[in-house]
């Protein structure tokens, strides 16, 4: 059986992951995205290459069906070295290699693609940033959660208890702090802070 992160097309991608995903036939991974948006057939001529151009909402929610990234489908991510194979696209983006490709769908800053402009390098902070703040958020509000557990330790359950508690505390405190710095990073980008979501409380 072929493998999907190392398939040389988009076609040959789709059919490896629907097989190892234990899709028997076109129709069974069409029968699994709601909506009846992509039949059994088209996706037989996609994975046959006779449609090469995905609309982004099948390429979506094909790779949503099939449970993968969707740059599994785009690029064969087990080839990292490797060119971009996908048809009708430039020649800037076709000269990336899997790595670089990888690196700039998904606006990692330490990856091996490097953004050119001073507007794009802005953007894939503020992304960074973004992930970040929100990653922090998560911390944040677990801990909160835990206090009570922190807090039920009594004196008596000695000194291992209290550390685990000051342990706690102190990293809920940097966590704050690191979510106000990031807030007040994004908040001069123009980022509205109030729509982040993640409430703490």
């Amino acid at each position: 059986m072929a493998d999907y992160r190392t398939a040389p097309t988009v076609g040959a991608r789709i059919a490896a992951a629907r097989k190892a995903r234990g899709f028997k036939s076109t129709k069974d991974l069409a029968d699994a995205i709601p909506g009846g948006s992509i039949t059994g057939s088209i996706l037989q001529n996609i994975e046959a290459g006779r449609k090469n151009d995905l609309a982004v909402a099948q390429l979506l929610n094909i790779a949503w069906a099939l449970g993968v990234s969707p740059t599994c489908i785009l690029a064969p991510i087990g080839s990292p070295m490797e060119h971009i194979d996908l048809p009708n696209i430039i020649p800037e983006i076709r000269d990336l290699t899997v790595a670089e490709f990888d690196a700039w769908l998904s606006g990692n800053t330490d990856g091996v693609y490097m953004p050119e402009t001073s507007d794009e390098q802005n953007d894939r902070a503020q992304l960074a940033a973004l992930r970040e703040l929100l990653k922090e958020k998560r911390e944040l509000k677990r801990l909160t959660q835990l206090k009570p557990v922190y807090e039920s330790f009594d004196d008596s359950e000695g000194d291992a208890s209290k550390t685990f508690f000051e342990d706690g505390e102190e990293r809920a405190m940097n966590s704050a702090r690191r979510i106000a710095r990031l807030e007040r990073y994004l908040g001069s980008a123009g980022w509205k802070i109030d729509d982040l979501g993640v409430e703490i409380h």
